[in-house]
């Protein structure tokens, strides 16, 4: 049987960008199980399927004998030789689907059952393209906002800002540019679910790739971050050269580089933490902006540290709905506790 689908097979793999071995696959495969419905005896049903030539063949392979016993393999001989008349017992013969019946299978099949295979082999492609681009930053347009998700569109493919990865205050209206760090890439029934963030410390950390050259290229290493979304977040970082101060190329000159991020955080304070192995001197850094006097182990096996800072940078130390020490606590991995030094002390 002539069928003229090249075109169309070629016109859907540009459009789907699927390979066209893809929908040939996929054209054989719904041809096998939609004939299965003529060929009922679980035959060894055949299909040639050369899309370029125009060529369609579905077939059913039967072994030619006097008297069948297995009618899902066997053919007798006066039906055999109705189909090619020089069959002999024990050869094998080709019972072809009748062209009517092919044509209209062909047809339901096209409808039914090739769009789903190319659109798994899509699906597919979108989990390949995006599974290796996580804690890769994106910029996506809202295409809608449902109750606890904003879809957002990034190259032509939906992806998931859930609002619990939102910033505190922050509103998204249809047409918005947003820009979100890949945070998963899951198989789902319905296909990849892609999920973005703007909470999660690893969007912070691409921020700070993305606007200090030092940390791009490795001199600078950052060795840990808290957030507190949207309010106040404490990076710890470490240089790896000598000549290179990595507070200061962090902050940049008049805090420029700095204040950049915070902007797309909209507003959210960044500390810069130089990073130590000592506890003590980590712990005294983490409470930054706060002055600290002296630290003091309380309990190791707790892991309890107490700060005593001067009555003028108590309420610094402990910062506002006490998040500067609960970040710094979460940074060093130990309880800090807050006591204002005694004047007599």
């Amino acid at each position: 049987m002539k069928v003229n689908v090249w075109n169309t097979i070629l016109q859907l793999s540009k459009e789907r960008s699927v390979e066209p071995r893809i929908i040939i696959q996929a054209i054989e495969e719904s041809l096998r199980v939609a004939s299965s419905k003529f060929f009922s005896q679980k035959e060894n049903v055949k299909v040639l399927f050369k899309p370029e030539k125009g060529d369609l063949r579905v077939f059913a392979v039967m072994r030619v004998t006097e008297s069948p016993k297995n009618t899902a393999e066997e053919i007798s001989l006066d039906e055999a030789r109705a189909i090619r008349p020089d069959a002999k017992e024990g050869e094998t013969v080709e019972v072809d689907l009748p062209s009517d019946t092919l044509g209209r299978i062909a047809a339901q099949a096209a409808k039914q059952v090739i769009f789903q295979k190319v659109r798994d082999a899509e699906q597919e492609k979108i989990y390949g393209d995006f599974a290796p681009r996580i804690g890769e930053i994106v910029t996506g347009v809202v295409r809608r906002v449902e109750a606890n998700v904003i879809v957002l569109e990034v190259n032509r493919i939906e992806v998931s800002f859930p609002l619990s990865e939102t910033l505190p205050n922050e509103e998204h209206q249809r047409g918005d540019l947003v820009k979100a760090v890949i945070v998963q890439v899951l198989k789902g029934y319905q296909g990849p679910q892609i999920i973005v963030s703007r909470a999660s410390p690893r969007f912070l950390a691409r921020l700070l790739e993305t606007e200090i050259p030092e940390i791009a290229n490795g001199a600078i290493e950052i060795k840990d971050i808290v957030r507190q979304p949207g309010e106040r977040a404490k990076v710890a970082v470490a240089s790896l050269e000598r000549d290179i101060d990595p507070i200061g190329a962090c902050i940049g000159v008049k805090g420029n580089r700095i204040l950049a991020i915070s902007k797309e955080l909209q507003g959210e304070k960044v500390d810069i933490i130089e990073w130590s192995p000592d506890l003590v001197s980590y712990a005294k850094a983490a409470l930054s902006p706060a002055k600290v006097d002296r630290l003091q182990v309380v309990s190791q096996t707790e892991k309890v540290i107490l700060a005593i800072v001067p009555q003028d940078q108590l309420s610094l130390a402990i910062g506002k709905k006490g998040i500067n020490v609960k970040l710094a606590s979460r940074l060093v991995g130990w309880k800090i506790s807050i006591k204002q030094e005694d004047a007599n002390e």
